[in-house]
């Protein structure tokens, strides 16, 4: 039976989008009474086949069969996008065996957070998300397609992509992703590198040698960051072939896959056997179902702006606190660094997301009844993939985990609170990660010390000056303020004053991602600064209070203490080179982050 709490909140996300998700869903199905090319004449139509192979244009003439876009994030820039370069035209051909046609109708822009770490260039990260989603969109406009296949692994690409999918909800949609490179380096030798360095212990050599072993070859990062998240969610949301995720990008089990994705968006379309429009398949059930899974196994905070967003482009509404009461029942299942020592192909060995997926069907922590694109609801995703006689198939996981130091059972988990947790207090609210924090760190009580950029962070540790217990406030890093970029680099460092002896914890209307460590980290605080949030106003020595086992993130002042402080502002200053100033409308228009941090919210 599903859980009663899994039950509520599900009720709960539609009983508050009845409105809404009513008027998405007029809006969007309308599409598809109304057919593909009502609005082309024969010169349209001529110059939608004019590139086309006469067999090809054989199938869009005759109109009985399928015509379906591909929307591609390839570049040879990111590792995890690179072996996508060929599936277009593996695409194409697995679609013309199954009678339909194909065009690559867009390339979306991809970037990598971890090129841009501590560069001007990360303030465009998030805002990739949206323009993505608008990419995805001018691609579709053409009005020609039956359905679409979307290519995409990386951090703000994949929900950039769904999001724009779901404006074209009238289409079947089948997500195709590529795949993790194989281990290198061992993520916790990694980290040890990176702190080392920041201790001044290690050379830049040193650094750079240890992150290319790392991150060595094409595929995904192996670490369980938002890539990894992001492959998580759609198989838990029934977007992917089952078995998608985690498949190695050389493999020949990984290019049965990719054909098998073709088949099923051909299965799908409104010429096939089974016609499921991505509007329908993506409901409130799906939205939890994905939620669960990330808490489960401990995915990406970025989630927390990612799902909002996510579900706001399908006409619902999902808050922070659907999130967090969901954390309250499920368990945490899967140590994966960050939060274990295990990288994602030893979590896929272990079982992976289908042995996962079958323990919290089993605790009735998902919902086994919704639509997915490969049929028989979410049981078809407790299934593993793999090829007999060059033909694809799908075999039961074994019952009991492969290693229980990476999966454990949901009658023995690592913790029985995933780790999510929503502050909420005088400093406004914020996402805290607890699932790779020891819990002696789950709580702090210290004087503020207060940055308005990253760089004076760096510069104090340098000059040794982060001293005694504190809490390390970096404000100004919000959406609105400078496009809310992730702040890896200041991880290394204060896992080094915790591990050095202080009580350390950092407060930040930016983000962490994945890569959220072992430092108690209250993120994503909302209002942010330059929104006129209390961080604005506060000043080195303010007493901070965090308590993740409360909930409690409270500011030891009055409000008349509060009332006679001016608020500070965001520093002015120019980066040349990265483009910031085409974003200015972007960081005008953008929403909080507890719905999405997105400048494409319209009420």
């Amino acid at each position: 039976m599903l859980h009663d709490v899994v039950a509520r909140i599900t009720q709960q996300i539609e009983e508050r989008s009845k409105l809404r998700r009513s008027a998405y869903l007029e809006r969007v199905l309308q599409a598809v009474d109304q057919g593909v090319n009502t609005a082309h004449g024969c010169s349209n139509l001529a110059h939608v086949m004019a590139s086309q192979p006469d067999e090809q244009r054989l199938i869009m003439r005759q109109g009985g069969a399928s015509h379906m876009a591909i929307i591609s994030s390839y570049n040879d820039m990111l590792s995890a996008h690179a072996p996508l370069k060929d599936y277009p035209d593996q695409l194409k051909s697995a679609l013309y065996r199954y009678g339909a046609s194909a065009q690559f109708a867009a390339g979306v822009p991809a970037m990598c957070d971890g090129v841009t770490q501590g560069t001007p260039g990360m303030q465009l990260s998030l805002f990739s998300r949206d323009l993505i989603a608008q990419a995805t969109a001018i691609g579709l406009s053409h009005g020609v397609f039956d359905g679409a296949l979307y290519l995409g692994v990386c951090d703000k690409i994949v929900p950039g992509l769904l999001i724009g999918a779901l404006n074209f909800g009238h289409l079947p949609a089948v997500f195709v992703p590529a795949g993790p490179m194989s281990s290198g380096l061992s993520n916790p030798e990694k980290a040890a590198v990176r702190e080392r360095y920041a201790a001044g212990l290690a050379s830049r050599d040193e650094l750079l040698a240890a992150e290319m072993a790392a991150y060595h070859e094409p595929g995904t990062c192996t670490f369980y960051g938002t890539a990894n998240s992001n492959q998580m969610l759609m198989e838990a949301m029934g977007l992917h072939v089952p078995g998608s995720a985690f498949a190695s990008p050389v493999s020949e089990l990984r290019h049965a896959i990719t054909d098998e994705a073709a088949r099923l968006l051909v299965d799908n379309s409104r010429h096939g056997s089974r016609f499921l429009p991505l509007a329908l398949q993506v409901d409130a059930k799906a939205l939890v179902n994905g939620a669960v899974a990330l808490l489960a196994s401990g995915g990406s905070t970025n989630h927390s702006l990612h799902l909002p967003a996510i579900a706001r482009a399908a006409g619902y509404e999902l808050l922070w606190e659907d999130l967090a009461g969901l954390s309250q029942v499920v368990p945490l299942l899967a140590h994966v660094y960050p939060n274990g020592v295990a990288d994602v192909n030893q979590f896929h060995a272990a079982g992976g997301v289908a042995w996962l997926f079958k323990q919290l069907l089993d605790a009735g922590l998902m919902h086994k009844d919704v639509s997915t694109v490969a049929g028989q609801g979410l049981h078809a995703y407790t299934r593993e993939p793999y090829l007999h006689e060059q033909q694809l198939r799908w075999r039961d996981v074994p019952s009991a985990t492969q290693n229980s130091s990476i999966l454990r059972e949901i009658s023995d988990p690592f913790a029985t609170h995933s780790g999510l947790h929503v502050l909420a207090g005088n400093l406004g609210r914020a996402i805290v990660k607890t699932s790779a924090v020891h819990e002696a760190f789950w709580s702090i009580k210290a004087p503020a010390r207060v940055f308005d950029t990253e760089a004076q962070v760096l510069a104090a540790y340098d000059a040794g000056t982060l001293v005694g217990d504190l809490v390390l406030v970096l404000r100004f890093q919000g959406p609105a303020a400078n496009g809310m970029p992730e702040l890896h680099k200041l991880m290394p460092l204060l896992a080094n004053l915790q591990s050095n002896g202080q009580k350390v914890a950092l407060v930040t209307d930016g983000r962490l991602s994945g890569a959220s460590g072992k430092v108690l980290a209250a993120i994503h605080v909302t209002p942010e600064a330059s929104k006129g949030g209390v961080l604005s106003r506060l000043q080195d020595g303010d007493v901070i209070e965090i308590d993740a086992r409360q909930d409690l993130f409270h500011l030891h002042l009055t409000q008349e203490q509060l009332a006679l402080r001016s608020n500070a502002h965001a520093p002015r200053h120019h980066a040349l080179g990265y483009g910031l100033e085409l974003f200015a409308a972007q960081r005008r228009w953008v929403g909080p982050a507890d719905q999405g941090a997105s400048f494409l919210i319209e009420d």
